[in-house]
């Protein structure tokens, strides 16, 4: 009997495991390309005419979320366990009070795109702001993405040229603020001043791609929630136990 306690408790956090991330890069790309296609200038383009940038030229998403016979406490906690099993960086939940119905997540979503473009190469990576406000019966998700950060790999495009060992750069990759190699470099890109939003953009391709992902990003966030929301992260959390 303990032993098959055992298994069960393996296979549920197994199956946690597998949800403790939103949605992987490759995942993500794919879901983006079922709803929006895979010609990403379009898809931006036709993306940008519904959308408005707030006050902050920031791209913000807000949706409220309907869960009849829960009261705050309830979906407070269900909240709680969503975002602690979904972001496992400790500093992902910057704000969590429960006495004011609000839960503040920020955390990183690493490599969103990467785009080799004719002089350099460059990785995305975006770090939404996701704000919870709880109420009986109710909960208003907010998320907002102002900048996308920036890897830029110099001469590493198609016809960049290199005089350092490719093994060691070639990816686009290196550990954060790492100065030793002149060619690799952070930025921060802010999307009110790129494409869609600005036609002539040298970085037009990169951007492109890089809003899809991030609305991509916000539909799956949404879900999630709302699935936690009504129906839990494993499907056992009823109170009747």
């Amino acid at each position: 009997m303990k032993k098959l306690l055992l298994i069960l408790s393996v296979a549920m956090m197994t199956a946690m495991c597998a949800q403790a991330q939103v949605m992987k890069a490759s995942d993500l790309e794919k879901y983006a390309k079922e709803r929006y296609g895979d010609k990403w200038l379009d898809a931006a383009k036709n993306l940008s005419e519904g959308l408005v940038l707030d006050k902050n030229e920031s791209l913000t998403y807000q949706q409220v979320i309907e869960v009849e016979g829960k009261t705050r406490e309830q979906l407070y906690l269900a909240l709680n366990y969503w975002a602690t099993a979904t972001f496992k960086d400790n500093h992902a939940i910057t704000l969590n009070d429960k006495e004011a119905g609000c839960i503040i997540i920020s955390s990183t979503i690493p490599a969103i795109v990467e785009h080799t473009g004719t002089i350099n190469k460059y990785s995305v990576s975006i770090t939404p702001l996701i704000r919870l406000d709880i109420k009986d019966g109710r909960v208003r998700v907010t998320y907002t993405v102002q900048s996308y950060d920036i890897l830029t790999d110099a001469n590493a495009g198609w016809i960049g040229f290199r005089d350092y060992d490719e093994r060691i750069y070639g990816d686009s990759k290196r550990k954060k603020d790492d100065k030793t190699n002149a060619y690799l470099y952070d930025e921060q890109w802010e999307i009110a001043h790129h494409y869609p939003f600005v036609e002539k953009d040298p970085q037009k391709r990169t951007c492109a791609k890089a809003l899809v992902m991030t609305h991509a990003y916000s539909n799956a966030i949404m879900d999630k929630v709302e699935e936690a929301l009504k129906n839990g992260i494993v499907g056992n959390e009823d109170e009747d136990w």
